[in-house]
């Protein structure tokens, strides 16, 4: 019993490891990722380069790292409960965990994504509103109000002038919405999440596979960083429509002349018709730079076993 908590405790350190040091690497370029599946037309960012320099000039370097304070807090057990639950599942699923059945990895990895979810949905929530933050408060927008059937994460006219940080918005919601405020969205998030999880776990497994060394079961973190990359950069890419989707319906704040929507369908029906099919690739790109970095450094924590060296030197 001891050994297996102890196994547990460090697929929780390693996913938390991975987490906190993968986000502080990529989090701009998810920022950017973030105000391009946003913005309607290319008004303001004409890319991902565009819009790091802009809002690098405009909020200076730390603007570039809005809402990074909330995802580094939760990136730790979002990361570490994904990994865990893919593995647990994977030995539950699989006589010894490491047979190739691919239908029984990728049912592994929709139980790790619907896993996830429970700190996913609240932390993106909060995340986007402080990432699209600076996008509103642009010269050619900030001058308007936006409309009134916007839903504002603050009330009254003192709170919409303050910066937003992470507590208020998530005060406002509770106080306003309960508990649901924090989870909107949270079916197009297990629709982006499940998918996702079904593509990487079994084709990171598989890849990862092709490089275990005999004599140490194990395949080099240089393997594993890699197979982690391209795996992670595929799946997002391929998942890129539903994460556009779950971006416009969490974001609360909307500029002038922006849609609000009552759910999924809703969402993609005025997408398609007001921007056309395009829209959905929005940010396809900032996704895949932010997942293959992201979930190669994750893999190759997980694989190096830091978490267990931590657990040994305390012993």
């Amino acid at each position: 019993m001891v050994a297996c908590d102890s196994s547990i405790a460090a697929k929780l350190i390693n996913g938390g490891v991975a987490g906190l040091v993968g986000v502080t690497c990529v989090f701009p370029i998810d920022l950017a990722k973030t105000r391009l599946q946003n913005q309607h037309g290319k008004d303001m960012y004409k890319g991902m380069i565009d819009c790091l320099m802009k809002t690098a000039r405009a909020e200076g370097f730390l603007g570039m790292y809005r809402g990074a304070a909330v995802n580094l807090t939760l990136v730790t057990p979002e990361k570490a409960i994904k990994l865990a639950a893919n593995d647990f599942f994977r030995q539950l699923l699989m006589e010894d965990g490491m047979q190739r059945n691919l239908k029984m990895e990728m049912l592994a990895g929709c139980g790790a994504g619907m896993c996830q979810v429970v700190v996913t949905c609240p932390m993106e929530m909060l995340k986007i509103q402080l990432q699209d933050a600076g996008r509103l408060a642009a010269p050619h927008q900030s001058s308007t109000s936006a409309p009134s059937s916007s839903r504002f994460y603050t009330t009254g006219s003192a709170s919409t002038h303050k910066r937003p940080s992470a507590t208020l918005i998530a005060w406002e919601l509770l106080r306003t919405q309960g508990l649901a405020g924090l989870y909107k969205g949270l079916g197009a998030t297990l629709l982006r999440d499940i998918p996702f999880s079904i593509i990487y776990f079994p084709m990171f497994a598989n890849l990862n596979n092709l490089g275990v060394h005999e004599l140490t079961g194990k395949a080099s973190f240089a393997h594993s960083f890699v197979s982690g990359c391209i795996a992670g950069s595929l799946a997002a890419v391929a998942v890129t429509p539903l994460d556009v989707l779950k971006t416009r319906i969490q974001t609360l704040k909307k500029g002038l002349g922006e849609d609000v929507y009552s759910g999924i369908m809703d969402c993609a029906r005025k997408l398609w018709i007001q921007e056309g099919p395009s829209a959905f690739m929005k940010g396809a790109g900032c996704r895949a730079l932010v997942i293959a970095p992201l979930f190669g450094i994750a893999q190759g924590v997980y694989f190096i076993g830091i978490g267990e060296h931590i657990l040994k030197y305390f012993e």
